[in-house]
């Protein structure tokens, strides 16, 4: 794999990173491989199930947490970003972040609900915080022309960690079927040594160039949240970038919160068991790997703004299909045909919008501009599972889950409105919003 994504990296040599190489460019999609292993373990399936199964919780108390975490984000993003533009290199933040999640989710499963929770909290924060590192990362290993292609690649083998982690925790479900904190405890423990296992090689092989920066201040906090508001406006200055952050805020939203609460979903609204709710999930990641990479070339051949609208459109028939099985009374085996479009849709979604943001966003600053990137993803996640909560639950408006399905439709439509104004043509920048970079390779 490592070989054929270099390969993909040395098809255009106009601004292809220095010596870019298979071992750097195969390091950066394995880490994609890690953290999708703990997005789909801990978030969508094992969590939710210890939730509900152990600790007596429901949709609100899920809700809740995922929005209390990205609550945290959506303040600490600026932060982050300015941080990874006044450091010159960006691996030892994503490093820091990425082994506190794996010791957060090592020790997550604890008989005190509230230590459980405090965990669940700081692992989400962790893992999306470096992903604020890790994508900006992206082009030190692609070029404009490739960068859907290795993006793709990425996406399709992270969905492999999404099958390692269903292993993992069906393994230690089968030898240990008694519903227990011990039992999950092992669950989460063999997910953090998963992640941790296929994150490493990022951290020592991922070629990175020395950006030459000032000394780091102590007043890169504070200074960070006075920039936001110039990093807004500064948005004003290149053209879609703020429509599409726009845009993005709500189908972040909207994809994630399906995400986190499909399995809930298929089994309260459609009467399936855990097992067989399971099985559609794994259908939609089974779907996703091929797709990734078929989507890749896709957003190189059409560009990533055209892609992202065809994905955003099939994202809104494939909610109108969950929100119609239990209302229509249609067979709840269709929820299969729509895990496997939602594998398909969820590869192309992530498959064009990294492209799109590194195309969009001035290379000087990408550490803020992905900051704000994440900012508004989390902000659109804060919303999305509290809404779903309120919509949903018995004990607030009772509307049911199919409700709560349309009200993520809505959203998408609002994104693809936003989204289908971008101009998404190659920028040819100037001196001001280049980064000044060292001639040797940190390795």
């Amino acid at each position: 794999m490592a070989d054929q994504a270099a390969a993909v990296a040395a098809t255009s040599g106009v601004g292809a990173p220095r010596h870019l190489s298979g071992r750097s460019v195969g390091s950066w999609v394995l880490y994609d491989l890690a953290n999708t292993c703990f997005s789909l373990g801990v978030v969508t399936l094992y969590f939710p199930q210890f939730l509900r199964g152990v600790l007596g919780g429901g949709d609100a108390e899920l809700g809740l947490l995922e929005a209390a975490a990205a609550a945290v984000v959506f303040v600490a993003a600026p932060v982050l970003g300015a941080i990874s533009d006044q450091a010159s290199r960006r691996l030892p933040f994503l490093a820091i972040s990425t082994v506190l999640c794996v010791l957060a989710t090592f020790f997550l499963a604890q008989p005190s609900s509230g230590l459980s929770f405090a965990l669940f909290a700081v692992a989400v924060f962790c893992y999306q915080s470096g992903l604020i590192f890790y994508d900006s990362l992206l082009p030190e290993v692609s070029t404009d022309q490739n960068r859907g292609r290795i993006g793709g690649i990425g996406v399709g083998v992270g969905y492999i960690g999404s099958l390692l982690a269903f292993g993992i925790g069906s393994l230690v479900l089968a030898i240990a079927p008694g519903r227990s904190v011990e039992t999950y405890a092992w669950v989460f423990r063999g997910i953090a040594i998963g992640f941790l296992v296929f994150a490493t090689p990022a951290f020592l092989f991922v070629r990175e160039r020395r950006r030459v920066v000032p000394p780091m201040s102590w007043r890169i906090a504070p200074d960070a949240f006075s920039q936001l508001a110039s990093t807004a406006r500064q948005a004003r200055r290149y053209p879609g970038l703020g429509r599409f952050l726009l845009g993005r805020m709500f189908y972040a939203d909207a994809a994630n919160t399906l995400i986190f609460m499909v399995v809930p979903y298929a089994m309260v609204s459609l009467g399936m068991t855990e097992t067989e709710a399971g099985g559609a999930a794994i259908l939609s990641i089974v779907a996703a790997i091929p797709a990734g990479l078929v989507w890749g070339q896709v957003v190189d051949r059409v560009g990533p703004r055209r892609t992202l609208g065809v994905v955003l459109v099939s994202w809104v028939c494939i909610f109108a299909l969950v929100a119609a099985i239990p209302v229509a009374g249609l067979p709840s085996e269709l929820i299969y045909l729509a895990g496997l479009l939602v594998g398909i849709a969820l590869a192309g979604l992530w498959a064009s919008d990294r492209p799109l943001m590194a195309r969009l966003a001035p290379p000087r600053y990408y550490g803020q501009f992905f900051g704000l990137y994440s900012m508004v993803g989390r902000f659109g996640a804060v919303v999305g599972p509290f809404m779903w909560g309120v919509i949903a639950d018995d004990k607030l408006l009772g509307w049911g889950q199919p409700a709560a399905v349309v009200f993520l439709l809505v959203w998408m439509v609002i994104a693809f409105l936003l989204v289908r104004g971008v101009d998404d043509r190659l920028r040819t920048w100037g001196p001001e919003d280049l980064p000044e970079l060292e001639e040797e390779v940190a390795r």
